[in-house]
């Protein structure tokens, strides 16, 4: 166990105080062994991973703060139709992906460039071009911290919704997320839905590898691969996620702005382009001034120019999100995790 590691050290983002205590986990046993431990001291206990969709206070976090990093790889399963593998929660989630692209296994390549462990995945229900891990998972192995037994969760079970999970509400804190089964194509053609994606993919073999190459290319040129040559790479990736409204309000809105795009969003709701709506609210990418700012490439990243307090980014976040609400109506709602912050989250935005 390692003292006040600072969690800029941890995270993308570069900011926030000190973890009191840190420890690397490499079994079940060990994490029971540290679980109980924290418990008997009273210590909270955070459950880290990449540290790319988290923002930290500046007062840290005054608990245990652990890390799972089993790195399995196990093929249950490998036919014609499909192949169904295993995978442990400590992968590099990009590292992954890069595996399964070059073992020709179709699913999760347009899901390349995304920060983060293959444990965190289903936890946010990550997606981007037109996937989503829920419709990969099959199941998730978790240890439940308080029987100290490893079950197996199937796909349905977890509840996914965008960019949510049962993880994220009511199982929150009950468990590690240890492993991940996939349910991938063996051989597949890749499908490609995202008109972007479609229009980067022109005139180029469409194979795994190609696209996974451009989808790539498309995060570099937006700033969303970790890149520390990238004067933008201090981020959390997408700070709001994209507010689903009552289709009503969406209607109205799009009355009024004809350009607005839109996309179903289940029930009676829809789906609107948080970028979008920040841009048209006055926040042009490049916005802000000082150590905080939105990227250069991408309104919806809020970036760390270089010694950021977790304090600058909640004002700038704050100002963004008041500022779409006042000219649009709709409320944003931040995707990452915040973590050693004294009031709630709608009090500090």
């Amino acid at each position: 166990m390692t003292t006040n590691v600072l969690f800029r050290e941890l995270t993308t983002l570069e900011v926030g105080g000190a973890a009191r205590r840190f420890v690397d986990l490499f079994s079940c046993e060990q994490a029971l062994d540290e679980y109980r431990r924290a418990r008997a001291q009273g210590w909270p206990i955070l459950v880290l991973g990449g540290g790319s969709n988290v923002l930290v206070s500046d007062e840290g976090f005054d608990g245990l703060v652990v890390r799972w990093q089993d790195r399995r790889l196990d093929v249950l399963e490998n036919t014609n139709e499909r192949v169904l593998v295993r995978v442990g929660g400590g992968w590099v989630w990009d590292q992954w992906v890069a595996e399964s692209v070059q073992r020709d296994w179709a699913g999760l390549e347009c899901l390349s460039g995304i920060p983060g462990l293959v444990g965190a995945a289903p936890i946010q229900n990550i997606g981007a071009y037109g996937q989503e891990v829920a419709g990969l998972i099959r199941a998730c192995w978790v240890l439940e911290w308080e029987t100290g037994h490893e079950i197996r969760l199937s796909g349905s079970e977890c509840a996914f919704g965008y960019r949510d999970s049962r993880f994220k509400r009511d199982w929150k804190g009950r468990y590690l997320v240890t492993s991940v089964e996939f349910e991938l194509r063996p051989g597949g053609v890749p499908q490609v839905r995202y008109k972007e994606l479609q229009q980067r993919m022109e005139g180029r073999p469409l194979t795994l590898s190609e696209v996974r190459q451009a989808v790539l290319g498309i995060r570099r040129s937006k700033s969303m691969v970790w890149d520390p040559a990238d004067p933008n790479h201090r981020s959390a990736g997408s700070f709001f996620m994209n507010p689903i409204v009552e289709s009503a309000q969406a209607e109205e809105l799009v009355a009024e702005f004809p350009d607005m795009p839109s996309w179903p969003g289940g029930s009676g709701r829809t789906k609107l382009s948080a970028a979008w709506l920040i841009e048209r609210s006055g926040f042009p990418k490049g916005w802000g001034e000082g150590a905080v700012g939105l990227s250069s490439n991408h309104v919806l990243a809020l970036v760390n120019r270089g010694g950021a307090r977790a304090a600058d980014l909640i004002r700038l976040a704050g100002e963004v999100r008041r500022g779409v609400q006042a000219r649009f109506g709709v409320s944003l709602h931040p995707e990452p995790e915040f973590v050693g912050f004294s009031r709630p989250l709608e009090e500090l935005l």
